[in-house]
């Protein structure tokens, strides 16, 4: 039997080439020399994140329709102040435009 996650009972659809991400909080508790770090120190935000929803896309300059490059469940790299903050069911999330997600992490 599949488990539902709280992220699927969401009922939030972003407009244009905004997408809603869920950050990633998980961050390491060591250094790459080994040196723990208190999480006192740790007062950066993620910026990186799993795409929740995805909005339809922004109007080019013909009128039509440019779809958005990533897709729900895509873990995504964004710009580190290129987001806004909601919270959603007590829960943090980030609206991030397209042109502010710099890679997807595969």
């Amino acid at each position: 039997m599949k488990k539902e996650s709280k992220t699927s009972k969401i009922n939030v659809h972003p407009l244009a080439d905004r997408i809603l991400v869920k950050p990633d909080d998980s961050t390491d508790e060591k250094s790459p020399s080994g040196i723990i770090i208190p999480d006192t120190a740790r007062k950066e935000k993620p910026e990186r994140g799993r795409v929740v929803a995805v909005g339809g896309g922004k109007r080019g300059d013909d009128n039509e329709i440019i779809p958005v490059a990533v897709k729900v469940g895509d873990t995504v790299m964004f710009s580190k102040y290129g987001y806004d903050e909601v919270k959603i069911n007590d829960e943090d999330y980030y609206i991030v435009a397209e042109s502010n997600i710099l890679a997807i992490i595969k």
